[in-house]
């Protein structure tokens, strides 16, 4: 049986939207020379990569970003190999019903590359009205909110291993 899904958000998540000072302990990875500089990049905590990686599950990024943007901008920061990204389907008239019921745009999409897996999603975006269509749905999910002032923290991580380690299949 395949490991559960982490679908993972990058702005917010991974690059905080609050005071860089609050980051200045972070060492600066500066971009290679194929890349554009974009100075949130140096908001990334790289401590933060081995904490996917470690986790039961398989990392995909949910992101706005290019699949292309996120493995050479940000995974390298990170200390991740390339992951595996959602491809984010034409706006559609699910999407305008979704938007008037208070649906984040990416809900439906994660549940269908779900494909019934065991799934967490984390992201700043996530609301209410995401947690009960997602559970309306029959899904066995965590949508576990990130503060995106802070990014994922210690107490973030946990309670995604804690939720992934009862969702992963046994090793026997």
């Amino acid at each position: 049986m395949p490991r559960p899904l982490l679908f993972l958000d990058i702005d917010g998540p991974l690059i905080p939207f609050g005071s860089p000072a609050g980051h200045a302990a972070f060492p600066v990875v500066r971009p290679s020379p194929r890349e554009t500089a974009n100075p949130l990049l140096d908001r990334i905590d790289p401590a933060l990569g081995p904490k996917p990686a470690a986790l039961p599950c398989e990392p995909v990024w949910a992101t706005s970003w290019t699949a292309e943007d996120a493995n050479t901008s940000v995974a390298p920061r990170l200390g991740l190999p390339a992951l595996p990204a959602v491809t984010w389907p034409e706006p559609s008239a699910d999407d305008a019903r979704d938007e008037r019921a208070g649906l984040h745009w990416k809900t439906r999409t994660l549940l269908r590359r779900a494909a019934g897996r065991p799934f967490a999603w984390a992201d700043d975006e996530i609301t209410a009205a995401d947690r009960d269509w997602v559970a309306a749905q029959g899904a066995h999910a965590l949508l576990h909110r990130v503060d995106p002032r802070q990014g994922l923290t210690e107490r973030d991580f946990a309670v995604l291993a804690a939720w992934l380690a009862r969702a992963a299949p046994s090793v026997t």
